[in-house]
């Protein structure tokens, strides 16, 4: 077992609080080929819709790390189909870690005395959606009971690290966006999902920072 939980709450709680983020430098390892740019990925100057997702990971029933990830429904406005961190805009008056923590709610019914929030990665520009999207890490105990949100969550999965960041679980592809080719894309293989795009390069720096 690589990817203990003990020793990856740890961890995260070390690097988080001390402000020690890959950032981008982490981001750039699962890039889209035409989005290989510091400046692209920062949301420094950007205008667009503030958004937060929540980084959950919990252990199994066996001590290894999980970390929760959503595959949401073909028929939504923003993503549809794809593999994603709970999350979504942030309202009024709100932080984005309360963004994260009500999200994750809303989505997958997390309540958040069942997680210890720990703090931001690196927040990412996502262009095709002009998302200025803020990740939380947050650190559960004992795996929490999760029910999709019907009309958001198509599949709500429970992903092992172990298997994740296994080598021959990243792969190269590309496949059709709007009719067209898409540019080159690194992506993670879960089951039967690709994990590509902004999930992806956050899972990229969870997995440098460990």
């Amino acid at each position: 077992m690589r990817f203990a939980f003990e020793a990856v709450a740890e961890r995260l709680r070390s690097r988080i609080t001390a402000g020690v983020l890959p950032g981008h430098d982490a981001h750039l390892t699962m890039a889209p080929s035409n989005r290989l740019d510091r400046w692209m990925l920062s949301v420094e100057g950007k205008q667009g819709r503030e958004a937060a997702v929540l980084v959950l990971v919990h252990p199994d029933e066996h001590g290894a790390a999980c970390v929760v990830l959503t595959a949401r429904p073909d028929g939504m406005r923003d993503h549809a189909g794809q593999v994603a961190f709970p999350g979504g805009r942030r309202e009024t008056g709100e932080t984005f870690a309360d963004a994260a923590l009500r999200e994750a709610h809303e989505e997958v019914g997390l309540d958040a005395q069942d997680a210890e929030l720990v703090g931001p990665m690196t927040p990412l520009y996502i262009p095709p959606t002009r998302f200025l999207c803020h990740p939380f890490v947050a650190l559960a105990d004992v795996q929490p009971a999760l029910v999709p949100g019907e009309a958001e969550v198509a599949a709500i999965l429970h992903v092992p690290l172990d298997d994740l960041f296994a080598p021959e679980a990243l792969a190269f592809g590309t496949w059709e966006v709007n009719g067209q080719p898409s540019a080159q894309v690194p992506y993670y293989r879960v089951g039967a999902y690709r994990v590509w795009g902004a999930t992806a390069m956050m899972l990229a720096e969870l997995r440098a920072m460990l």
